[in-house]
């Protein structure tokens, strides 16, 4: 049955891949046990770096992009799952190494799906996506490592992003109170909304700064990298921790060892691409009880398969505000 997609080709004479939305056909499918028809996606960074080449993120060409799905079923060779369920998908190397989700089908291996938490449809999964997701990871990796609302505040960097917006309103969920870092001063009525007590801009983090400096948070999730990582981590309260799970600002750490050994501050890296199923659900189950739907719809905005391409090229400036849901049709 031929089905639309959006589909990158490798153009040699230009840094950016070659975009256009085209009609395939289910002989074009990758490998996998089992058949979805995908109702939503997302635009994540990631996406981003695919449709503008701004990092080699692809490895296999032509590519769909999109490392997120939510659907159904249409068709499965595996005994755990079975046509008409309801099932997403975040990760495992799709819109990189194997086809992703900017498509109306998709086949992919059986133990890379979820089924939708109850209380959440297609859409309202897709809001929250990898991005989310990630986010929730970070809230656990921070509980697991002792940590809550008494020891003192969360910083939450690249807050008005996908993965800081979500961050923000699971710490407040859990009872933090939560400082939200960004550059763009004109979002500080959105995050209070989401549940931020304190924005600061990110100047204040993003330049090369001392091995130390005053302890202000207890805890931190940062998907920036680079200098504000290494200010996160210069700033961080004795015994505290950061969740580190982006690199917007780069891959490199200017850090000193000074907040491990003299402050006992643990980095916890955090991985969201190839995340064992166990955490994967646990992550879900927290944003399935803990999200408020009405603070996920403030975050959320909708764009078509079409609407999706500049999006993707927006999100990689900084000019995407929250989370990008892509309605397939």
């Amino acid at each position: 049955m031929p089905f639309r997609a959006v589909v990158l080709t490798k153009d040699p004479d230009a840094p950016a891949p070659h975009v256009a939305i085209t009609t395939l056909d289910e002989a074009d499918l990758m490998p996998g046990e089992v058949t979805l028809r995908v109702s939503h996606s997302t635009v994540n960074y990631k996406d981003g770096l695919a449709v503008t080449g701004r990092a080699p993120v692809v490895r296999r060409w032509p590519m769909i992009p999109g490392i997120d799905a939510a659907g159904v079923i249409e068709a499965s060779d595996h005994p755990d799952w079975h046509p008409g369920e309801a099932v997403l998908l975040n990760g495992w190397g799709t819109g990189e190494t194997h086809l992703g989700h900017w498509a109306q089908r998709a086949r992919v291996k059986a133990d890379w799906l979820l089924r939708i938490p109850a209380g959440l449809d297609a859409a309202q999964a897709m809001a929250v996506g990898t991005a989310g997701y990630t986010a929730a990871l970070c809230v656990l990796a921070l509980e697991r490592h002792g940590l809550g609302p008494a020891a003192g505040p969360a910083l939450v960097t690249g807050a008005a992003g996908g993965v800081g917006s979500v961050a923000i309103a699971l710490l407040k969920a859990a009872g933090w109170h939560v400082i939200a870092s960004t550059g763009r001063a004109e979002e500080a009525d959105y995050l209070r909304a989401l549940g931020a007590a304190e924005v600061i801009d990110r100047a204040d983090l993003s330049a090369p700064g001392r091995p130390l400096a005053k302890e202000r948070w207890a805890a931190a999730i940062d998907s920036v990298g680079s200098h504000t990582l290494a200010n996160v981590l210069a700033g961080t309260r004795y015994g505290g921790a950061v969740a580190a799970c982006g690199l917007a600002q780069g891959m490199d750490l200017p850090a000193s060892v000074a907040p491990f050994i003299l402050r006992g501050v643990a980095l916890l890296g955090i991985d969201s691409v190839m995340a064992p199923r166990p955490a994967r659900q646990a992550a879900w189950d927290r944003i399935a009880a803990a999200l408020d739907p009405a603070v996920l719809a403030r975050m959320t905005t909708t764009v078509s398969l079409e609407g999706a391409i500049e999006t993707a090229r927006r999100i990689v400036d900084g000019g995407v505000r929250g989370r990008v849901v892509v309605e397939i049709g």
